[in-house]
Order: C-alpha cells, then sequence, then structure tokens
C-alpha cells in the first residue's frame, strides 16, 4: 500500500494529522506530496457541508455490513419461583373449586396438585387413611419421610403409637376412625410447613372435614391446631377444653412424636382422649344435638 493511499484512508477515517499539523509534515524529497485529480477538483469546487466520516467510509471497510446502532438487549429471564404454574391460579377461584368436589374428586386433584413447591419433591400424595364415613376424625401436621414413601400418614413409631392410643378407646384407622394430615406434601429435610403451603392445601382439609361430617375432631400437634383453629399457642395451653371447627369440637393434644421424647406427658394424652370419647358418646345420645 502505497503513502498516498495510507494517508487518503486516514484522511477519510479522521485520523490526520498524526501529532503534526499537515503543513509541518516532512515530505520525502523524492517523492513530492501532489494532491490527486480527485482531490483537485474538490479544492476548486465550492464549498459544501461534508457529509460525516461514518457515512462514506473508504471502498476497503464499505464491504463490511454496517453494525446495528444499538444491539437488542438480551431478553431478561423470569424469576424462578418455588411455586409451579398452577401456583398462579386465582386461590379464591380454586378454593370454591374444591369446595365443590366429591371424595373421589378431591382425591384426583390433591393427587395432581401443584399449587406450590412441595409438588417438586414430594414422593407420593399423603391424602388419608381410614374410613371417609366414620365419627371420628384425626387430624396431624405434616407428612415425614415414611409417609411420604408410603403415601399413607402416621407410619412409623409414631404411627404405632397413635394406633395404641386409638386402639385404648375403641378405635382403630381400619375400621371407625379417619386420620389425615394438614399437609398433603412432605416437607423437605422434615422442616415446618411454610404459612403459604398451609395456606394452599387448607382447602383439602376443609373440603374433607365438611364430606366426613365427623362428631369430634382429635387433633395432634401445633401446626394441626393452626390449621384448625387459626391459633399459634401451646399445645399445654389447649389441651383439656373443647374448641371448635365448623361446627365440631375440637380436642387439641400432644403429636405422637413429641409423646415419643417426653414419655410422662403420655398420662395428658391419654386424658385427651377421653375427652374425645366422652364427647363423641355425648354427641350421639338421643336427643343432642348431631
Amino acid at each position: 500500500m502505497s503513502d498516498q493511499y495510507t494517508e487518503l484512508v486516514l484522511e477519510e477515517l479522521g485520523l490526520l494529522p498524526l501529532w503534526l499539523p499537515p503543513e509541518r509534515m516532512p515530505t520525502p524529497a523524492s517523492c513530492p506530496r501532489t494532491a490527486p485529480p480527485a482531490a483537485a477538483a474538490q479544492e476548486a469546487s465550492p464549498a459544501i457541508d461534508k457529509p460525516s466520516d461514518t457515512a462514506n467510509p473508504p471502498q476497503a471497510l464499505r464491504s463490511r455490513p454496517p453494525l446495528p446502532a444499538t444491539q437488542p438487549a438480551a431478553p431478561t429471564p423470569a424469576p424462578q419461583t418455588e411455586a409451579s404454574p398452577a401456583g398462579s391460579v386465582n386461590r379464591d377461584e380454586r378454593a370454591l373449586r374444591i369446595a365443590t368436589l366429591d371424595w373421589e374428586g378431591l382425591q384426583a386433584e390433591a393427587q395432581a396438585c401443584t399449587a406450590c413447591g412441595l409438588c417438586k419433591t414430594r414422593n407420593k400424595v399423603v391424602f388419608g387413611v381410614g374410613q371417609p364415613s366414620t365419627d371420628w376424625l384425626v387430624v396431624g401436621e405434616a407428612p415425614g419421610a415414611e409417609e411420604d414413601r408410603q403415601g399413607e400418614p402416621f407410619v412409623g413409631q409414631a404411627g404405632k403409637l397413635l394406633d395404641n392410643m386409638l386402639a385404648a378407646v375403641g378405635r382403630s384407622r381400619q375400621e371407625n376412625v379417619y386420620i389425615l394430615n394438614t399437609l398433603k406434601c412432605r416437607p423437605p429435610q422434615n422442616r415446618n410447613p411454610q404459612p403459604d403451603e398451609m395456606a394452599l392445601c387448607a382447602p383439602f382439609l376443609q373440603r374433607q372435614v365438611a364430606l366426613i361430617q365427623p362428631k369430634v375432631i382429635f387433633a395432634v400437634g401445633r401446626f394441626a391446631v393452626q390449621a384448625l383453629l387459626g391459633r399459634d399457642a401451646s399445645i399445654a395451653s389447649l389441651r383439656g377444653q373443647l374448641h371448635e371447627y365448623q361446627g365440631i369440637p375440637v380436642v387439641v393434644s400432644y403429636h405422637p412424636a413429641y409423646l415419643l421424647r417426653n414419655l410422662p406427658d403420655k398420662i395428658k394424652a391419654w386424658q385427651d382422649l377421653l375427652l374425645a370419647r366422652k364427647t363423641l358418646a355425648e354427641r350421639k345420645a338421643p336427643g343432642t344435638q348431631p
């Protein structure tokens, strides 16, 4: 490439002068600088506004397609949430729909539920066990690891203790009691249920109670009490008295898993069972309100 062509390119790009004004730039004696015909013609023509350098690039640069003035911004990914797509459904509409389901429809709805993130980590939905036509309902907390594997509430050591407690008052999960959990899915690592998980699962509990229509509810554990009574008080302060859920008497007691760690409180749980049995007998007596 000749020096003259290099200077023309630099001038077109607006890169001249190179540190020195053009009139002070030395020109080799053997190659005197003369304006090319095109440049001479330009000097002789009347002065006009010169277009911007970027609008008239050198021929060597015109072969490349011009870049867009601004690069389009990459789309921002949607924030990841723990809830699955069904969690965005209007909660009131969902609750109203669940409230119209029959027993089989309610089971199917629970099995397919993706309203919260627990659906991503569960193995099995724990809907409940027992006779739905019973007059005695046991409500526990969230399923544990064994419940999640088997799909049945209150299994393992805590389940055996509950079975023994119920047998002492003539009750059995195979015959005349229904057992369910506050949540239908196990929280990971057996952590406590989150308020949003409790709220999204509440319509299932409400509909189960409405369909079973028990005459007494035996609520064991803090989260069962929260779901039924909406109270965060201690079990010790709530047991020994009758509460109410949807017009049904509620007897509060300790969770069997707690009793396995605190053996002296078993006598209190026995007293709670006797209160539940007495309440049931009174409601079944002739002339009493069903």
